[in-house]
């Protein structure tokens, strides 16, 4: 399983600059050595009330061959 900020999500973490990625977007950044089991996006809210955007994804090792 793997987690990112989602396409709508922060821009800036911590103030460092971050990565937004989509499913698919996430999925190729991994490589055609995985597979995609599963993909979702979701908000959080934060306990401040403060709404954050993930991306997570799913993903099997391809075994040679296949």
């Amino acid at each position: 399983m793997l987690g990112t900020f989602g396409p709508q999500g922060r821009t800036r973490c911590s103030g460092l600059p971050v990565q937004r990625c989509d499913v698919a977007g996430l999925v190729e950044r991994v490589g055609a050595g995985f597979e995609l089991l599963r993909g979702f996006e979701r908000r959080h809210v934060t306990p401040a009330g403060s709404p954050q955007d993930f991306t997570h994804v799913v993903l099997r090792r391809r075994m040679p061959g296949t």
